[in-house]
């Protein structure tokens, strides 16, 4: 028996338009591998959402940037999401708040959530604190101080999360 994988590809903070202006190269092969795509706020405009949906069906949710065409698109933007894909409870938010303490209040906010995907900082991070797991893409288009650009995949498969890396641009 073959298992399912299910791809999903992670990004935030796009900062359009004045960071990205369209899909940067290096994305583009993985988001020809995905089968969905996360995306954890700071859109900006809404022309991204319908570029990355020419790869895979896109899920987001709102950053303190995104203002009311992200908000309405697709029928509308939530600021929290809860999901589950092929049996791994997901939960995403943008702003998870301060480092200190973050496993803690995320725990307390997605109890059932087997990871929570943040942006906001713009620092790729992908750790267990205090029982959570945390993952921040980090940014394709704003890498702010870090040294990348950076992605994140996720990959699911048997109900188990199998796969989990940032991934350098």
């Amino acid at each position: 028996m073959v298992s399912r994988l299910t791809r999903l590809l992670v990004v935030a903070d796009t900062h359009a338009p004045r960071r990205w202006k369209s899909v940067p190269p290096r994305l583009v092969p993985l988001l020809e591998g995905a089968n969905v795509v996360l995306h954890a706020g700071d859109v900006c405009v809404p022309a991204v959402l319908d570029e990355l949906s020419a790869f895979a069906p896109v899920l987001v949710v709102l950053g303190n940037n995104d203002g009311p065409e992200v908000a309405s698109w697709g029928g509308g933007v939530p600021e929290t999401l809860s999901l589950e894909v092929d049996g791994v409870r997901l939960a995403m938010i943008h702003d998870a708040g301060p480092r200190q303490g973050r496993g803690r209040r995320m725990r307390r906010r997605f109890p059932e959530a087997d990871v929570v995907v943040y942006g906001h900082s713009h620092i790729p991070m992908d750790l267990v604190e205090d029982g959570t797991h945390l993952f921040n893409p980090g940014s394709p288009t704003d890498k702010r101080r870090q040294p990348r650009h950076t992605a994140g995949i996720l990959e699911i498969a048997a109900g188990e999360l199998v796969r989990h890396e940032i991934v350098a641009l």
